[in-house]
């Protein structure tokens, strides 16, 4: 048979075949010797949301890290709120059993020492107005 006539021989589907399997042999070579056919540049975009996830992970971790470094200043502050608290609370209780023993404890203050107290709570009181006991500030709005 000679060229010629083996190619008539061939039935449209069979250069359909014949097409489609030179075409795979010309994509695998051109792969194997470095070609690449993006023609809807998907290798970009991918890499656009591998950068965009990248970006948005180390984001959110640096976030972890400052929520982190807080958590440990608030718990800081926490103890030397608490440690106030208590050497406060041991300082009250020792004034007022110092007071309850004292030798004039049953006395009536003298007119002059009493205005004189209630000036300076007076005072405390404009000074934190949220303390106990303290009529609350009016708005200075």
């Amino acid at each position: 048979m000679k060229a010629r006539e083996w190619m008539r021989a061939l039935t449209p589907l069979g250069w359909l075949m014949a097409v489609a399997m030179i075409m795979t042999l010309l994509a695998v070579a051109g792969h194997g010797v470095g070609l690449r056919w993006d023609p809807l540049d998907l290798k970009q975009r991918r890499l656009d949301r591998a950068l965009s996830r990248a970006s948005q992970a180390e984001s959110e971790a640096e976030a972890r890290r400052v929520e982190a470094r807080a958590r440990v200043q608030q718990s800081a502050r926490l103890d030397i709120h608490h440690k106030q608290i208590l050497a406060v609370e041991r300082a009250t209780v020792a004034a007022v059993i110092q007071a309850r023993n004292a030798d004039d404890a049953d006395e009536l203050l003298g007119r002059t020492r009493a205005d004189r107290l209630h000036a300076h709570d007076r005072e405390l009181c404009e000074l934190s107005p949220e303390l106990e006991g303290c009529a609350a500030a009016a708005d200075p709005v």
